[in-house]
């Protein structure tokens, strides 16, 4: 072949080869759940699913913060009564402000160790994941909720389930104090 076909030639597998790169599928970068799931299998526990009704509970959550612009596991009422509805046996909340994404969150709940014993949840299978801006969009609010199997039916003769047991942890960005009731605070007691 002389100079200007071998050219050519490279020049054709160039061209096919840029085509080839800008019409492959992008990677989808993970979902919250499996980043989660991904920590969880690391750590010898199994995966987590997204759930819609933990989803709702974490975005009312979420919501309820941003419209309070307060960290709080309280935000919308007891944690007890805000996760009921997913008739988990096990369940637990964290909650962070001020981080834009996801990823950013799920590292600092990681290198939390209260956060991390939620993300770690013994037998957890389900997840609900939410943010929510505050009105004036300055400050996102997260919050995630982990649970486990639902409670089984309870029946004639048979025992009462295990008790809902409700972990909270909440996490704000260095530097950035949480939002607090306490008007004096002594000896760690809030006054």
């Amino acid at each position: 072949m002389n100079r200007w076909g071998t050219m050519r030639r490279r020049a054709a597998l160039l061209i096919a080869g840029l085509v080839l790169l800008v019409a492959a599928p992008v990677m989808a970068a993970e979902s919250p759940s499996e980043q989660i799931s991904g920590f969880r299998l690391k750590h010898g526990e199994g995966r987590v699913v997204r759930d819609t009704t933990l989803d709702r509970i974490a975005m009312d959550q979420a919501r309820a913060m941003a419209a309070k612009d307060d960290l709080s596991h309280d935000a919308l009422g007891p944690f007890n009564k805000r996760v009921a509805p997913s008739g988990a046996g096990r369940a637990a909340e964290n909650i962070a402000y001020g981080y834009d994404n996801f990823e950013k969150t799920l590292g600092q709940w990681i290198d939390s160790s209260g956060h991390r014993k939620n993300l770690l949840l013994h037998n957890a299978s389900r997840v609900g994941i939410a943010s929510a801006k505050t009105a004036s969009g300055k400050r996102t609010y997260w919050a995630m909720v982990i649970a486990g199997d639902y409670e089984p039916k309870k029946g004639k003769g048979k025992k009462d389930s295990e008790p809902l047991v409700a972990v909270k942890r909440e996490v704000a960005p260095a530097g950035k104090p949480k939002s607090s009731n306490c008007h004096i605070k002594l000896l760690g007691l809030c006054i």
